[in-house]
């Protein structure tokens, strides 16, 4: 039987998944739209803290709802961290980390979503982040050289793949950290990607290998079968043995006594046919 804070995560996981969505619009249309009138930005600052609180709710709720509080904080570890740093330094950048680690973890928990589905959104995710992320804060730097949004999503992607053309590379400290996060995140997600190939083919040549042998053991099966149905059929088939009659020449006489001794007549034995 399912508990209170399993109910509660199966119920909340759809509309999570819908405010993260809206907190992505909230926090792209500042970013690609710097000439927005100031209430846009107001509203999508606010956007963005309601999307926040929301998750630190539920955070909340689950911890309340835990049978082992303290075990399930330290099994969530990364919740308790996203959930406590904008609290400690209000930074949109800090909001964006703490709600893209708070939405990953529901993600997670979600049984519809699979490991292909979780690792595509995942890369799309970080990568749409990543470009925003950078281009807020090298469009304004004096010598930065990603200006558009073009160019900060090529940098993200040559980032993430690690091939690093060097076209494009930021030149402020919070966006060489923001590179570093994202080329650990690319590394760790190719590998993922790497293994859930090799499994995949792996799989397959389980499976093939399991039907060559189910139809090795079907071979053997009708192979032993067929041996036995001709030693069946060769023994049915062989003529039976002929058996020489019993030829008697002389009649044989039987003489019987009776009870008082006198000798009863004799009676012939009856003679077999001769051959």
């Amino acid at each position: 039987m399912k508990g209170m804070k399993d109910r509660w995560e199966e119920r909340t996981q759809a509309p999570l998944l819908v405010l993260a969505v809206a907190f992505g619009v909230a926090y792209a249309v500042p970013i690609v739209a710097p000439g927005a009138a100031p209430w846009v930005h107001r509203l999508c600052t606010h956007v963005e803290w309601a999307v926040w609180a929301v998750f630190a709710v539920d955070y909340l709720v689950r911890f309340v709802l835990a049978p082992a509080r303290w075990a399930f904080v330290r099994s969530h570890p990364l919740d308790l961290l996203a959930v406590l740093l904008p609290l400690v330094q209000p930074l949109r950048l800090l909001r964006v980390v703490s709600t893209l680690l708070l939405v990953g973890r529901r993600a997670r928990m979600a049984p519809q979503i699979t490991l292909t589905t979780y690792v595509a959104g995942a890369v799309v995710g970080l990568m749409m982040f990543g470009s925003l992320a950078v281009l807020h804060v090298e469009r304004d730097a004096p010598d930065g050289n990603i200006k558009t949004l073009g160019d900060a999503v090529w940098w993200s992607f040559t980032t993430m793949t690690t091939v690093g053309y060097g076209d494009h590379a930021p030149t402020t400290g919070l966006g060489r950290v923001l590179a570093v996060g994202l080329m650990l995140s690319g590394i760790a997600l190719l590998g993922v990607v790497t293994a859930n190939i090799a499994a995949w083919f792996i799989s397959r040549f389980e499976r093939d290998d399991a039907a060559e042998r189910r139809q090795t053991e079907l071979l053997e099966t009708l192979t032993r079968e067929v041996r036995e149905l001709r030693a069946e059929v060769s023994r049915l088939s062989a003529p039976a043995p002929v058996t020489a009659p019993v030829t008697v020449t002389d009649p044989v006489t039987v003489t019987v006594s009776v009870p008082d001794g006198t000798p009863a007549p004799d009676v012939p034995a009856p003679t077999a046919p001769r051959a």
